[in-house]
């Protein structure tokens, strides 16, 4: 009985004993459930709290913005004051790669004076699977853009080779190279005209799924 009881607990030394580096990376689900859901949550916070508060406070530490440049967001952010009143927005369609680990979605805004355009947003998870935005860019339009009777998700078809058979990963592999089955891009010139491109993997090629384009001065 002894015997049983010291084996129990060196065993749970052992356990303990395991560097956190060393644990199987998490997985996600690809849900675009999910980034809807930040997306709302987002805007909530933003009349809750303040617009640049809300900003701030879901940005990734690496994410960037444009205005009208690239700039670090948390840079630009840093110590600005929010604006008596935010905006309103809700995402039209989310898309999210094959991996669940990034996203963009795009819809409408209005602002309180009544002028309105449209957004899009890059999403990343986490180390906890908390969606952080990492670029977000929006324009002014002369009417809204028309929104979708229900909200639509869509799901890159997975781009990585599937896993070859015999045991699953152990726990000091090295986790999987990220999926590029969602992909996406944002230049912008020196006059601040830009074009944002997202691209989701269809099995054999990838399809543009968000093209904005936008001039100089807006």
């Amino acid at each position: 009985m002894r015997a049983r009881a010291a084996l129990l607990t060196l065993s749970a030394l052992a356990l303990l004993a395991v560097p956190v580096s060393a644990r199987p990376p998490l997985r996600f689900q690809p849900d675009p459930s999910s980034v809807i859901a930040a997306e709302i949550a987002f805007n909530r916070l933003a009349k809750q709290k303040g617009q640049w508060t809300a900003f701030r406070d879901t940005a990734a530490d690496d994410a960037v913005m444009v205005a009208p440049q690239r700039v670090l967001a948390k840079d630009w952010l840093k110590g600005r004051a929010d604006p008596p009143a935010t905006m309103t927005w809700s995402p039209s369609i989310v898309y999210v790669g094959c991996d669940g680990g990034l996203a963009a979605s795009t819809g409408n805004w209005t602002a309180t004076d009544g002028s309105v355009g449209y957004f899009t947003t890059i999403w990343r998870r986490d180390k906890k699977g908390r969606w952080e935005w990492i670029f977000d860019h929006r324009a002014p339009l002369a009417s809204p853009r028309a929104a979708p009777e229900f909200l639509t998700g869509k799901v890159a078809t997975c781009k990585r080779p599937p896993r070859p058979e015999g045991p699953p990963p152990g726990k000091n592999d090295l986790p999987p190279p990220p999926d590029d089955s969602l992909l996406w891009s944002a230049d912008v010139a020196a006059d601040g005209s830009r074009t944002v491109n997202v691209q989701i993997w269809n099995g054999s090629s990838y399809d543009a799924v968000i093209t904005d384009r936008v001039g100089a001065g807006t």
